[in-house]
């Protein structure tokens, strides 16, 4: 069934169909994260949803610096580095090339880097060749949704703004509510270091990061929440969960209705939030509330430790 729609991708887009297919096979035994409800594969949904970070949520740029780039094709990420004790960095580039993937490994090398995160065009069978001969692993679909804030939004009475009270709560939810992000699929991350990342995210959200904070309650108490981000005209959903035992209530939905209203109360002409590849659940939510899917593209991560050849 999906493997049509793919095909639209691009004019090479069977190799990159096929990359796609994979990783949401791969989702098919384990739980998924989406907004709302609760869900195993093969089921509906999950309470979560996420931005792609680390974007740095103790603040300070995304991206460190302090090592010389690579002809522009790599960057050090300092904050990431630092956070999982790793030497972390990126590519620049959406796309490969022989030459730029020849000096992107010698760069490692030369700065023994020990993973370095490729986000990837998904349009492009070269890239997506180049890269599986280099031994880069793909990890994640990143699915960029977008809503015109046209038309209607839905009420939403259980949510509110955050209160300090909330704290607690929300960081509780943050450290096992996005389960399905590429740093959990990626098992040479250490499991307690990824929760103890989106609990540091939510707090840093919750601190000012953050333009806003939304939570939804039940019985009184935090469920869920949604954080969301301005700017010029464009606003963006960053983190969104609810907790596993409040699923299945609708505060999935009422949280993403109550964030759209925000964004337009704050004239926002547009919200985009993204997502994973894996997470229907979370993407079937953000439909319901109107979101189209913008874009599709590919994370990869690149272990040189572990790559004797690098």
């Amino acid at each position: 069934m999906l493997a049509a729609p793919l095909r639209a991708l691009g004019s090479a887009a069977w190799a990159v169909a096929v990359c796609i297919l994979e990783v949401l096979r791969s989702g098919v035994s384990q739980t998924s994260c989406a907004s709302g409800m609760m869900v195993r594969r093969g089921q509906s949904m999950r309470g979560a949803s996420l931005h792609d970070g680390p974007t740095n949520p103790r603040g300070g740029p995304r991206y460190g610096h302090g090592l010389e780039m690579c002809l522009g094709v790599c960057e050090y990420l300092e904050w990431d580095s630092q956070f999982f004790g790793l030497r972390i960095a990126r590519l620049t580039e959406p796309r490969l090339t022989s030459s730029s993937v020849a000096s992107a490994r010698r760069w490692c090398r030369t700065h023994q880097i020990d993973c370095l995160y490729f986000l990837a065009d998904s349009d492009d069978a070269e890239t997506v060749m180049i890269a599986q001969v280099n031994a880069f692993q793909l990890v994640d679909l990143r699915l960029t949704l977008e809503h015109g804030l046209n038309g209607e939004i839905e009420p939403a009475p259980a949510v509110r703004a955050f209160q300090i009270a909330d704290a607690v709560p929300l960081r509780a939810i943050a450290r096992v509510s996005h389960r399905d992000s590429r740093f959990y699929y990626d098992k040479r991350f250490v499991r307690q270091q990824c929760d103890a990342l989106y609990e540091a995210w939510i707090e840093r959200s919750f601190g000012g990061w953050a333009d806003a904070v939304l939570v939804a309650e039940w019985d009184g108490a935090p469920a869920g929440y949604i954080t969301c981000h301005l700017a010029k005209e464009v606003g963006s959903i960053g983190l969104f969960a609810v907790a596993p035992e409040n699923q299945r209530r609708g505060l999935g939905q009422q949280l993403v209705a109550a964030a759209l209203e925000y964004f337009r109360q704050n004239g926002m002409k547009q919200v985009t939030v993204v997502t994973q590849g894996r997470n229907v659940g979370s993407q079937r939510v953000y439909q319901h509330c109107g979101f189209l899917t913008q874009s599709i593209r590919l994370w990869y991560h690149c272990w040189f430790n572990r790559d004797p050849s690098a």
